[in-house]
């Protein structure tokens, strides 16, 4: 196996679809404010837009483009509920395409590893909230595990609406 998709052990699906070409799509409002370095791609929650506000954005967007909730990892009450301090806010949601995610498990089992998809929502020390995915190629990927050219469609497709889901909760839109 190549470096490059060794470095990707233990990351989600959703972060293997997010391309240049998407982030050059997203929204003017937030083209400053996104970022990609390093396999991650970012994208800052807007002023005015609250971070339950943003979670709950995802969660409705997630829910009409037919990704299932899978998982919501409150991480910073798990730390306050810890330490008895107050925490800034970061939690993990995890989306899912059942069906897609059996058929790359059909494919090779290794594809488990990324799933489900996830999006970290994060309020930095500034206060500031970021949406926050893996970035690496789907064709980095499709090539390494010879991924069928239906199954590359799909994938697409999910990375698609991962995307919407975070524009949707950084902007506030139902």
């Amino acid at each position: 196996m190549r470096p490059a998709f060794l470095a990707v052990v233990g990351v989600v699906v959703s972060s293997l679809w997010l391309s240049p070409a998407v982030v050059a799509a997203a929204p003017k409002a937030n083209q400053a404010a996104q970022a990609e370095q390093g396999g991650v791609y970012k994208v800052a929650i807007a002023s005015g837009v609250g971070l339950n506000e943003a979670a709950e954005s995802m969660r409705l967007r997630a829910n009409a483009l037919n990704l299932q909730l899978v998982a919501e990892l409150p991480m910073s009450k798990q730390v306050e509920a810890v330490t008895g301090k107050p925490q800034r806010m970061i939690t993990i949601f995890q989306f899912c395409d059942a069906v897609l995610a059996k058929d790359l498990i059909d494919v090779n089992m290794d594809f488990s590893i990324y799933m489900p998809c996830r999006i970290a929502l994060i309020e930095d020390a500034k206060g500031q909230g970021w949406l926050v995915m893996m970035d690496v190629s789907v064709d980095d990927v499709a090539k390494e595990k010879r991924l069928p050219a239906d199954l590359k469609e799909r994938i697409e497709a999910v990375r698609k609406s991962l995307v919407e889901i975070m524009q949707a909760g950084a902007n506030g839109d139902l």
